[in-house]
């Protein structure tokens, strides 16, 4: 027990932060690009209590978290926030906008995994003191949990980031075709990850990204 609390102690605050700026930074995006609708309904905030899914955000997470050392195996852990309200009609220009919007999501994700990575590197040279210990494990799991959502959300399943940018590139005649597959995107998404098939595509990736971010930070 005092392993699993440890375990989503570190865990908690990544998690929290992935998921709840990672909507904010949709939010931000589709406002600088014409779209005031997330703004107007107050999330384009830091605070992430405007921003928690009870479900996706702490239910998911702590229970893949939980489930995994009980079995003692490893999974792809992700969650979700309360998805940032964008009305796409009212971008100045909706289809090509689309893009920097949905990318704007991975793109706060890798700049949080770089941060996560700087702040391992220093836990590591031991300038944290009597913290270092427990900051390495948060840094891991923050690179970790950052890591996922970047290439999660960049398959090219709508409604995630990834499809919503196939559709913002593709032409007008097999984007709205592309799109028509958005109710079917978690039933797909859920089939990939129950079948093993969505860890067999994420961690190659996963782990070039961490040697990647090894190489750079030298850690």
């Amino acid at each position: 027990m005092d392993t699993l609390i440890t375990t989503l102690a570190v865990w908690a605050l990544p998690v929290l932060l992935a998921i709840t700026l990672h909507e904010a930074a949709h939010g931000y995006v589709a406002r600088y690009f014409g779209d005031p609708t997330a703004a107007e309904a107050g999330r384009i905030t830091l605070n992430p209590f405007s921003h928690i899914d009870p479900v996706g955000t702490i239910l998911v997470p702590a229970g893949i978290l939980s489930l995994s050392m009980l079995l003692g195996s490893s999974g792809i852990l992700f969650g979700w926030a309360k998805p940032v309200p964008v009305n796409f009609g009212r971008l100045r220009n909706p289809k090509s906008d689309m893009l920097w919007v949905a990318a704007a999501g991975p793109f706060m994700n890798l700049l949080m995994a770089f941060g996560w990575a700087a702040l391992l590197k220093l836990a590591i040279s031991g300038a944290a003191g009597g913290y270092g210990d427990a900051l390495v494990h948060m840094s891991i799991a923050g690179i970790t949990i950052n890591a996922i959502l970047i290439f999660l959300n960049l398959l090219p399943i709508p409604p995630l980031d990834g499809g919503r940018i196939a559709v913002s590139l593709l032409p007008n005649n097999l984007a709205w075709r592309y799109a028509r597959l958005e109710p079917w995107g978690f039933p797909i998404l859920l089939a990939l990850l129950f079948s093993g098939i969505l860890a067999a595509i994420l961690s190659p990736m996963l782990a070039a990204f961490r040697g990647l971010l090894s190489m750079i930070f030298s850690f």
